[in-house]
C-alpha cells in the first residue's frame, strides 16, 4: 500500500489540516515514485532505515514493502497520529525536529540508511550534518531539488561544483542516479527534483586537516571569482600553495578534494 492523490487530500481533509510552507511540506502522490526511491536505496530485510520528514507515510509505506526496519523521524505533530494510524506497528515514529535530534541516542548502532524526501529548505543542510556528525550512517539516498542535488554530487570542471561539493567528497561518494517531475507531489513544488545516493568513504584524512580544509573552503568559496592568492592571503601565502602542488592563481572551483588536502596540510604544517 502506498498513497494516491486522492488518499493524500483524504488524509488531510480529514484532520482538518492543510500542508505547510514553512516546513516545505510537498507529499509524495505517486506510489511508483516512492516504490523507485525505496528500489534506489537498497534497502531489504536486513536493512535498518531512518526517514526524515515522514510526513504522510507514503514513502514510509514504500520502505515497509522492502522489509526494512524503519525509524521514521517528522516534526510536525498534526501528522503524527496519520502516520501511526498508518504505519501502525510497522515502523517506530519520532516525533521531533532533525537538527535538534540526539542522533547517538536515536542511531545508537553503525549500519543505518538513511532514505528521505528532505525538506528543500535545509536538505543541504541535513546531508553535511548527517557525514560530518553520525558515522552510524553509511549510506543515504535522498529525494532534494535538482540544483541541491548536482551541487551535491558534482565534480570538478562541472558548473555546479563548489563548496559543498568538497564538503561531501571529504566523507563520501555522491551520484545523481534520477530525476522527479513536479506532477509527483501534493501541493505541486515549482521545481523538478533529484535523487542523490551517497555512500560514505574513509580517505584516511587526519582530523585536523579536515578541519583545517573546511575553513580554506569557507574562506575561498565566499570569493570566488577571487584567486587563491588574494581570497587565502590572510591564511596560506603563495610559498604554501606552490609546496602542496596549487597554482597561487587558480581559483577555489579549480581544485578536488585531493588538492584541498594537500592545501591543507601544507598550511599547518606552517603553523607548527
Amino acid at each position: 500500500m502506498t498513497l494516491s492523490l486522492a488518499d493524500v487530500r483524504r488524509l488531510l481533509n480529514d484532520a482538518g489540516i492543510d500542508p505547510k510552507k514553512s516546513l516545505g511540506q510537498n507529499f509524495v502522490i505517486d506510489p511508483n515514485t516512492v516504490r523507485r526511491i525505496a528500489r534506489l536505496s537498497r534497502v531489504g530485510p536486513e536493512s535498518r532505515v531512518v526517514e526524515i520528514g515522514a510526513g504522510l507515510g507514503s514513502l514510509t509505506l514504500a520502505l515497509i514493502e522492502t522489509g526494512a526496519r524503519v525509524t521514521a523521524i517528522e516534526t510536525d505533530k498534526a501528522l503524527i497520529p496519520i502516520l501511526t494510524d498508518l504505519v501502525g506497528d510497522h515502523a517506530e515514529i519520532i516525533e521531533a525536529d532533525v537538527r535538534n535530534l540526539k542522533w547517538d541516542e536515536t542511531l545508537p548502532n553503525p549500519g543505518w540508511n538513511l532514505v528521505a524526501n528532505l525538506p528543500y529548505n535545509i536538505a543541504t543542510s541535513i546531508v553535511l550534518t548527517v557525514l560530518d556528525e553520525v558515522p552510524s550512517i553509511d549510506r543515504m539516498l535522498v529525494m532534494v531539488q535538482r540544483e541541491a542535488g548536482e551541487r551535491l554530487a558534482a565534480s570538478v570542471g562541472n558548473a555546479a561544483y563548489g563548496a559543498v561539493s568538497v564538503r561531501v567528497a571529504l566523507r563520501a561518494n555522491a551520484s545523481v542516479v534520477g530525476q522527479v517531475p513536479p506532477s509527483v507531489f501534493y501541493p505541486r513544488p515549482r521545481v523538478t527534483s533529484a535523487l542523490v545516493a551517497i555512500e560514505r568513504v574513509d580517505h584516511g584524512i587526519e582530523s585536523e586537516v579536515e578541519t583545517e580544509l573546511i575553513e580554506l573552503l569557507r574562506i575561498a568559496f565566499n570569493q570566488r571569482r577571487k584567486m587563491l592568492r588574494k581570497s587565502l592571503r590572510s591564511r596560506v601565502d603563495e610559498e604554501v600553495m606552490e609546496r602542496a602542488n596549487v597554482t597561487p592563481t587558480s581559483r577555489p572551483e579549480e581544485l578536488d578534494l585531493f588538492n584541498w588536502v594537500a592545501l591543507a596540510r601544507s598550511s599547518i604544517g606552517t603553523k607548527r
